[in-house]
């Protein structure tokens, strides 16, 4: 079931909300400059088990509504509250995926975690994401060629081997985002650090790491793990930075059983 969700003036997000009448609902956050079909094999497995899973695409990303404005943590964190509370969401778990995750930690933190009872941070572009150097080279190329810097995206994203389909799919995933959104996002990873908000995290806090991630150093994961009270760490062997899609199998179960 898909549908709109008004977050801000003129402004709505969509919401992809499978099995509603779910026992357990999980809140998908995707990562830059992807939207919530990044989480195609979560939604094939989780609700046949009994979860509702709700993937929302934040402003600006897949088909939600494109404005020029509000692409910096806060409004991204106060968006996510506006479905939180449309939606009318109690006790559920938060998963974000790289910037996502960077999402979902200045939403614990800013709006003291509201509804949360256990978040999931996924190669979490926390607490700091680009460096000034990526974030040149990434805008340097989405200035240019956007196409070009979605594809560098795609050849750092994995460790394991993807085919030319699997490739595409991925590169149009990217390429539905809109262009200034995608800029505005990669001076958001490069301008906003997020160590004041770690300590402000009181819920049971899981970390999914690929210890091959190029994106997201894996030596991140164990800060974010030394600053978030009550958290674990759960490195995959043989992922990069796409641990939902690369050892899927691992990453359902792992969820599933922290939930």
């Amino acid at each position: 079931m898909g549908y709109y969700v008004p977050v801000d003036s003129g402004v709505k997000l969509y919401v992809e909300d499978i099995n509603p009448f779910g026992k357990k609902t999980i809140v998908f956050l995707h990562g830059w400059p992807l939207n919530h079909k990044q989480f195609e094999y979560q939604f094939n497995v989780l609700p046949a088990l009994g979860y509702r899973c709700i993937g929302i695409d934040w402003r600006g990303y897949g088909k939600s509504d494109k404005p020029l404005e509000g692409y910096d943590f806060n409004r991204l964190a106060d968006d996510v509250l506006a479905v939180v509370k449309a939606l009318q969401l109690q006790h559920f778990a938060l998963v974000g995926h790289s910037t996502g995750g960077a999402i979902a930690i200045r939403y614990m933190s800013r709006h003291n975690g509201y509804g949360v009872s256990k978040l999931i941070l996924v190669a979490s572009a926390a607490p700091v994401g680009f460096t000034q150097e990526t974030a040149q080279s990434f805008l340097e190329l989405a200035y240019n060629d956007r196409a070009k810097m979605m594809q560098k995206v795609i050849d750092g994203f994995f460790f394991q081997y993807i085919t030319k389909e699997f490739s595409d799919w991925f590169m149009n995933m990217g390429m539905e985002a809109a262009s200034w959104s995608t800029i505005a996002i990669i001076n958001t990873l490069r301008d906003e650090k997020l160590y004041a908000d770690l300590s402000k995290i009181h819920v049971p806090t899981l970390i999914i790491h690929g210890i091959h991630d190029k994106v997201i150093p894996f030596a991140q994961t164990l800060e974010l793990s030394e600053r978030i009270p009550n958290s674990i760490i759960v490195p995959f062997q043989y992922s990069g930075h796409g641990t939902f899609w690369e050892e899927r199998n691992k990453f359902n179960e792992v969820l599933w059983q922290f939930i």
